[in-house]
């Protein structure tokens, strides 16, 4: 059997650089919460597949639902030969998806497919063309997506021109010393600089910010961006696809707020490893489209589908919802203590509802001086120790807990265990 190193030379040699890998293990086996890697090494996975499987690796009923599938058909493309199972999925989601009113929902096959979509129905509902979004959201890598992510490295650098009529206000956190006053008067400033309101179709946003660093909108901004859109015919589109599926303690993040979107995207968890994204919004604005306006060749797979209401009845059963909150606390609990101890890298902020999780390494205690350095150096000591992490956040100084909600407590508290090892120095 190969080795690590050996697959990662021929990776190289095979493979652009452009797609980068946070560890280099190569992936045999995974169950749940555990991963095993070529060499036979077994890692506790607190990074989910990024935000993916929140019903952990290979859950028995999503592989169930799945194998079920395959013995009727794996593909026959939506757009030519429809299938029950769609329709079903759309139903569940459209009656729990917090839309003020009847709501319709269209799948897709990555969260950039869905953020693409959304602003074509936006765009085709409003009949105008402006995007707001903010510095520090991720949206994807696709030349729109690009364009709407507030991040240039590594997103967007080499790869310009990206499309116009994006625009990006600030983020407000006590980090970047802008307040939420201050992001909604940018808005403005925006309206009377560059694009007038009457040419806005959208302001898009995470209601946690994902890569930027688990940065969780404040209610007053969300009540003043839904303000403001309502008063100017403008849609609120909240991008669900990293916080979507019981991770922040709530199904979908959106409702720790009382504020309703017109439009949200997900995907990631939706589907528990398996490719799909969907958009749900208000029907009017989702009929916005002229038939085949819409669409994909592998959009809303069968396979997916499947995978994925399996995935709504495991949420249900096994009460993940509650679980993110239970093992949301005992992170951050664990967190404080850390943080109290002098022979541990500074962390400082820890933050996020649920199970969504992070915390940010500082130079120097009692500070918000950034350390990408020392996150690094967190990141691959874990691993050395049987633990896979991530970072994220502007300057990547923040570490994201992203472990499947299945994780067994013991297994929980023995990552938790590696991540105090790895944080000590």
């Amino acid at each position: 059997m190969s080795t690590n190193s050996e697959l990662m030379a021929r990776r190289g040699a095979a493979i652009p650089r452009g797609v980068s890998n946070t560890h280099p293990i190569f992936a045999a086996h995974a169950e749940n919460s555990t991963l095993w890697d070529v060499e036979g090494k077994k890692y506790i996975d607190f990074a989910g597949g990024i935000a993916v499987l929140n019903t952990g690796h290979r859950h028995p009923k999503v592989m169930a639902a799945v194998a079920e599938q395959l013995s009727h058909f794996s593909h026959t493309c939506f757009q030519v030969a429809p299938y029950e199972n769609y329709i079903t999925l759309a139903e569940r989601l459209n009656a729990m998806a917090p839309i003020e009113g009847p709501a319709k929902t269209i799948f897709f096959t990555t969260g950039a497919e869905a953020l693409e979509n959304a602003i074509k129905l936006a765009r085709a509902a409003t009949g105008r063309p402006g995007v707001i979004t903010f510095a520090g959201g991720y949206h994807g890598r696709t030349l729109l997506t690009m364009a709407m992510t507030g991040k240039v490295l590594p997103y967007k650098k080499k790869f310009a021109p990206l499309p116009s009529e994006v625009y990006h206000v600030p983020f407000p956190h006590h980090t970047f010393g802008v307040t939420v006053q201050e992001s909604l008067r940018y808005i403005d400033m925006l309206f009377r600089a560059d694009i007038e309101p009457t040419r806005t179709a959208a302001i898009v946003l995470e209601p946690i910010q994902g890569e930027g660093g688990f940065l969780q909108a404040p209610e007053a901004l969300l009540l003043g961006l839904r303000k403001i859109c309502d008063e100017h015919g403008i849609l609120l589109v909240i991008d669900e696809v990293q916080t979507g599926f019981a991770r922040t303690g709530k199904m979908f993040a959106i409702e720790h707020s009382v504020v309703k979107p017109d439009i949200m995207t997900i995907a990631k968890s939706l589907a528990g490893g398996f490719p799909l994204s969907g958009v749900i919004g208000r029907a009017d604005i989702m009929d916005a489209a002229e038939p085949g306006g819409l669409g994909g060749t592998y959009a809303g797979s069968p396979i997916a589908i499947a995978a994925a209401l399996a995935v709504l009845d495991v949420i249900e059963e096994e009460k993940l919802v509650e679980r993110a909150n239970h093992l949301g606390a005992r992170m951050k609990s664990r967190l404080e203590a850390i943080a109290r101890r002098n022979d541990t890298a500074p962390i400082a902020d820890i933050r996020g509802p649920g199970a969504m999780v992070a915390f940010d390494l500082v130079k120097t205690r009692g500070t918000f001086e950034p350390d990408p350095d020392a996150a690094k150096r967190v990141l691959a000591k874990a691993r050395e120790h049987g633990l896979i992490l991530l970072s994220c956040g502007v300057y990547g100084n923040a570490i994201r807990l992203l472990m499947p909600l299945t994780i067994p407590d013991e297994q929980l508290d023995e990552g938790l265990d590696i991540l105090e090892t790895a944080l000590t120095l």
